[in-house]
């Protein structure tokens, strides 16, 4: 029996949860950063705000102590990735060495350009901890997850043994997973796929049809996959579940939060408001955006979708006006 800590109690945190105890086979925990949030949570016997609908059994415990940080074998990071850093600098002193952390967030961090593997190593690394740290990714939404609807997704650790373990582990009847070593492929591509996601909603929040989202589709996984092999990634990898896959739910899916704020977008709609109205729900690719460029700028790497992404989210650029100057755009060779 494997103890897991889920960390963040977001909607997909605890989806996480629930297919973990589904499962069978494991202790799992679901903690929260706020003892209030935890309690609720437990007092409501479901998540209301991020995840209603969905009964938490009753030795499924959801919990702020850190205690129940330092007995888990195995630790899901499910941490916004805004959030990431002030908690995990909260959480070092509960670690302890040979515990494994599965990344499951899909972001970059603002400012640092970090994946969040590098988040989480440059937070611990001054805790001397000897830990092995790895990347969940795939087209995977919480609800379908917490519904039991089968969903493949894949683990990455740059130890193929270690890749192997967490999907023995984790794997069940409802939750296939396939292992990699490429990390950096695989959180690339998680990421990377919210901000076309945006673009998407953008599309279908002007009117535009199927051969437009088609042709933002494919050409956004080519830029996505420029970024991630510029980074070390493998371009099989973004062929992939982290990637291919991850992207056409995200762009096509109407249950997504990135391609819900680009069609609000697209219908006239500000920014910030759209935001407050997800009621404290994370979409990811706003913050992504500024990020993936910043990565971008830095290895020489040119992504026009991401570039009026980032006009129209920071510069309140017309989403009619990117549209006319990324069909302008010079003409290239397609590879």
């Amino acid at each position: 029996m494997s103890r897991i800590a889920v960390l963040g109690a977001g909607a997909w945190g605890t989806a996480i949860a629930l297919t973990l105890h589904r499962r069978g086979g494991h202790q799992v925990t679901l903690w929260s950063h706020s003892a209030d949030e935890a309690q609720k949570i437990h007092d409501a016997g479901e998540n209301v705000l991020f995840l209603p609908g969905f009964p938490l059994p009753a030795d499924l415990q959801v919990t702020a102590e850190m205690a129940r940080v330092t007995e888990a074998d195995v630790l899901v990071s499910v941490i916004p990735s805004e959030f990431l850093r002030p908690t995990l600098a909260r959480l070092r002193t509960h670690l302890r060495n040979g515990q494994f952390i599965v990344s499951a967030t899909k972001g970059v961090e603002d400012r640092t350009f970090l994946r969040m593997t590098q988040v989480i190593s440059e937070v611990l690394e001054p805790a001397g901890l000897l830990l092995s740290i790895g990347a969940l990714s795939g087209p995977s939404f919480a609800i379908e997850v917490a519904q039991g609807q089968p969903t493949a997704v894949t683990v990455a650790f740059s130890d193929p043994q270690i890749a192997s373990l967490i999907q023995k582990d984790f794997s069940s009847e409802t939750w296939r997973l396939y292992t990699s070593t490429d990390v950096i492929g695989v959180e690339l591509g998680g990421a990377l796929k919210n901000v076309i996601a945006i673009a998407a909603g953008i599309a279908a929040g002007v009117g535009l049809g199927y051969n437009s989202a088609a042709g933002l589709m494919t050409r956004g996984i080519a830029e996505i996959t420029r970024l991630a092999v510029a980074c070390g990634g493998r371009r099989e990898t973004l062929a992939g579940l982290s990637g291919v896959g991850d992207l056409v739910l995200t762009c096509t899916g109407s249950l997504s939060r990135n391609r819900t704020v680009g069609e609000a977008l697209g219908h006239g709609r500000k920014l910030p408001e759209i935001l407050e109205s997800l009621g404290g729900k994370v979409a990811e690719g706003v913050r992504t955006t500024r990020a993936a460029l910043g990565l971008a700028r830095r290895y020489g790497i040119e992504m026009p979708i991401t570039e009026q992404m980032e006009l129209i989210l920071d510069e309140s650029k017309d989403p009619r006006e990117a549209i006319r100057d990324l069909m302008l755009r010079p003409g290239k060779d397609e590879h």
